[in-house]
């Protein structure tokens, strides 16, 4: 049977896309989550996953063609016939920013001589700024958010890490930003309400939690790609993914299933001269975590007033489906699991 396969919402005000490229032709047998085509945005030029296995049969949208969301791009062939799942629509991240030690520099993207530049450059910003500030404002509009802070200290955090990152080369070293990721996702198993979505008046609970990584582009804008499965996996993996992610995101090189599938943002202030962020949620999540930077403070130990590595984590959640007593849960988790960092 024959089945459509429309443009994906790659964002919660995305409204057209260009098709810049197809990596199939018809007759092509694809495979669930294959990447078929470059598409893009405001954000970039993203890769778009086929949802389901069949058979190219036309592909109904040429290159350099721009069409809204929901057109019929390219038919397939399949076993049992039916339109594939397209998947959620999200928001970019809003406040946040990866220091720039995070990220390698940006790298043009191989095989993407029809990709326009404005997949890694700032050309896209202006657009990207407005997408952005028409997210934020229905987010604020739709969503009674509430906010939570508590600063941490991590100085057996940063103690460990140094112990550890001195015993590897270069390219094994590990930052702190990941333990957070880790710490996040953790603390989400623990206390419901706070991965998943809001969707059609009630809220949906994530099975696993995929964790999405707010990332500042080099020429602006911002996207919140996900780590997938956050929770399951040893830190060594989430660095190297973190560190692949931030890559491809700043050469234009993600994935539509990696900006869709988020169940909760981390967005981290890295070194900047502030103490704190309180982001705002991105539509269909419920939550989203802010981390300042790494700072010493004078801290009261036993009594006595000690030099100490502290962190101020906050909490953006939406109160339909938590509320303060819950996030207070939330946030002291994942305080607890930073103070234990052997455990993550």
């Amino acid at each position: 049977m024959l089945s459509d396969f429309r443009l994906p919402a790659l964002g919660a005000d995305m409204e057209s896309g260009t098709v810049v490229q197809w990596n199939v032709a018809p007759g092509d047998a694809v495979k669930r989550g294959q990447v078929v085509a470059v598409v893009e945005t405001d954000k970039g030029a993203i890769d778009v996953e086929i949802f389901e296995d069949g058979v190219v049969r036309e592909l109904v949208v040429s290159p350099g063609t721009k069409v809204p969301v929901g057109t019929v791009i390219a038919r397939l062939e399949t076993a049992a016939g039916g339109e594939p799942a397209a998947p959620q629509m999200v928001a970019p991240a809003p406040e946040a920013v990866v220091p720039e030690a995070v990220a390698p520099a940006a790298v043009p993207a191989p095989g993407r001589a029809k990709v326009s530049p404005a997949a890694a450059e700032g050309t896209v910003s202006g657009g990207m700024r407005e997408a952005i500030a028409a997210a934020m404002s229905r987010s604020k509009r739709e969503i009674p958010h509430y906010y939570l802070s508590l600063t941490a200290d991590v100085t057996a955090t940063s103690d460990w890490l140094a112990a550890r990152n001195a015993t590897v080369g270069v390219a094994e070293r590990m930052l702190f930003a990941v333990l957070l990721v880790k710490a996040v996702a953790l603390a989400c198993r623990e206390v419901p309400g706070f991965s998943g979505f809001h969707r059609d008046g009630r809220f949906e609970a994530s099975p696993s939690v995929h964790v999405g990584v707010a990332v500042a582009l080099r020429g602006g804008g911002l996207v919140a790609p996900a780590i997938m499965d956050t929770a399951d996996k040893p830190l060594p993996a989430l660095m190297e993914d973190f560190r692949q992610l931030v890559m491809r995101a700043r050469a234009g090189r993600l994935r539509a299933s990696e900006l869709a599938a988020p169940t909760i943002v981390l967005t981290s202030l890295g070194d900047a001269a502030v103490d704190a962020v309180f982001p705002i949620i991105q539509p269909p999540q419920v939550a989203i975590v802010g981390a300042g930077p790494v700072v010493v403070r004078p801290w009261v130990v036993d009594g006595r007033v000690e030099p100490r590595s502290v962190v101020t984590l906050s909490l953006g959640a939406d109160h339909r489906v938590t509320d303060g007593r819950l996030g207070a849960q939330f946030l002291a988790r994942v305080a607890e699991k930073l103070a234990r960092p052997a455990e993550l």
